[in-house]
């Protein structure tokens, strides 16, 4: 199933003002099985796991394990398993690829350069999610506009380009920080401890650290750049790095 643009304007005026909790019973009345939440288990999406898996407990949750992920990300994975009798999908990238990357280049090659940096994220994440997207009809995110630049356009419905036009779906993009945690608060959410600790964004352990109380919270992601955008390329697409060839 693809949509228009009609469709997904249409959508974003249906659902102008309208709580996450619509959105997400929408796409799973129209969509299931074929989408699913992403989740790097940080605060926002566990808020999104807890919405969705209260109303459907039935709706598909995955999350891409890179292979250098905090343990703390782990542990709260096994709190939502526990919480929710959740089955979260595991999306792993391709070892061969993997190997041959740190092989030429050395395990922690993102610390040297960009291009470095954005190869690993390509390898461990990129492609593992390309790969994943092909069976979905759609995938919802927890974007918030507020969050980057790059995302403070985003809208709750899109037509995801990247991965083939699927529809992307991000239904507490115009939530702010404060909102999330009051959430969290209210309905006992577990989160990963990361962010008691100075930890705002939470991605892979050697990529990410804690930020100054008040400083930008993407800071503490690739700290070590200088004029990058601070993204991944799962949401936002990068000139592709040839240096390892793609297995799919």
């Amino acid at each position: 199933m693809r949509f228009t643009l009609g469709q997904v304007d249409e959508l974003n005026r249906r659902f102008s003002g309208g709580e996450p909790e619509e959105v997400l019973a929408w796409a799973v009345e129209k969509l299931h099985p074929r989408v699913a939440l992403a989740t790097s288990f940080q605060v926002q999406g566990s808020v999104l796991i807890d919405m969705l898996l209260k109303t459907s407990p039935f709706a598909r949750v995955f999350t891409l394990d890179t292979g250098r992920l905090n343990p703390e990300t782990y542990k709260t994975a096994e709190l939502v398993r526990e919480k929710y009798g959740a089955r979260v999908e595991v999306v792993f990238p391709d070892s061969g690829e993997v190997g041959e990357m740190v092989s030429e280049r050395g395990v922690n090659l993102f610390y040297r350069g960009v291009e470095n940096r954005r190869l690993c994220c390509d390898i461990r994440k990129v492609r593992p999610l390309g790969r994943y997207l092909k069976q979905m009809d759609g995938w919802i995110t927890s974007l918030r506009s507020e969050q980057t630049a790059q995302r403070a356009s985003a809208r709750k419905f899109e037509i995801d380009s990247v991965h083939g036009g699927i529809l992307k779906i991000n239904p507490m993009v115009d939530w702010t920080e404060e909102r999330v945690w009051e959430y969290v608060k209210s309905n006992g959410v577990p989160y990963n401890e990361l962010h008691d600790r100075g930890y705002p964004s939470i991605g892979c352990a050697p990529c990410t650290r804690a930020v100054s109380p008040g400083g930008d919270p993407r800071s503490g992601r690739w700290w070590w750049e200088t004029g990058s955008d601070k993204e991944c390329g799962i949401h936002f697409a990068h000139e592709e790095t040839p240096a390892v060839a793609k297995k799919d």
